[in-house]
């Protein structure tokens, strides 16, 4: 892994509006710039933390795309989550100082390594960066809620179109389109996510295809029809 100390400047990053608070004075700005220790790069496939690791930063992703995943009992992995540009890895490490996933990256990535010790210091000084940190804490329970729900209620139909349009939604957040994708994840890993066999995954994509709610091309996706996939997850009830 190549890590680069050069300076980043948060106040002129094109992301600070979707990991940094908003409406920071300049003075601000300049002590929240210092909360970034160095820049990492992390080749595809590489692991950015390991379980029971020492947890000592934040990483915000700059660019690229990460999973987050356990090891389960029979030794496979189980993914937790997926993580894109603008969102920040590292939370799970808080309790009890050290990890307890591993984070690996999808695609060639680099994040902004933020030493946690640093954004309490700093946290007492900004408040504003104290109540963001804690947004973002609350936005990852609410994100492990929602995939408790996921999988305790949903029919595979309902996972797989509720994980497109959350997808979706993210990235568009981060000025992409609305409708095409291309998922830097493989159907097993987006299987295990959801808690589905590869073949059903496979299946449900057929079945959307078939129905014409998307256009499939290896990885990239297109949604020909958002309000179809909007029904599945939450279906209109009849009079």
């Amino acid at each position: 892994m190549n890590t680069h100390t050069i300076k980043v400047a948060c106040s002129n990053c094109n992301l600070r509006e979707l990991c940094m608070p908003l409406g920071l004075s300049p003075a601000e700005l300049d002590k929240i710039d210092d909360v970034v220790a160095s820049r990492r790069k992390i080749k595809r496939g590489a692991t950015l933390f390991r379980n029971g690791e020492k947890f000592t930063s934040l990483y915000a992703i700059r660019t690229g795309f990460f999973k987050t995943c356990v090891a389960s009992e029979d030794g496979r992995d189980q993914v937790t989550g997926f993580q894109m540009a603008g969102e920040v890895v590292g939370l799970d490490g808080i309790v009890n100082d050290h990890h307890t996933c591993d984070a690996v990256a999808l695609e060639d990535a680099e994040v902004c390594v933020m030493p946690f010790d640093r954004i309490e210091e700093l946290s007492r000084e900004v408040t504003s960066l104290q109540r963001h940190v804690h947004k973002i804490m609350s936005r990852e329970i609410v994100r492990e809620n929602g995939v408790m729900l996921l999988l305790g209620s949903m029919r595979a139909e309902e996972r797989l179109a509720a994980f497109l349009l959350n997808l979706v939604q993210r990235l568009h957040a981060r000025g992409f389109s609305q409708s095409e994708l291309v998922l830097r994840m493989t159907r097993e890993e987006i299987g295990s996510y959801l808690g589905l066999k590869l073949e059903t995954v496979s299946r449900t994509f057929s079945k959307f295809v078939d129905d014409g709610i998307v256009e499939v091309k290896q990885r990239h996706v297109r949604i020909l029809n958002t309000d179809a996939l909007k029904d599945i997850v939450n279906p209109k009830v009849c009079n």
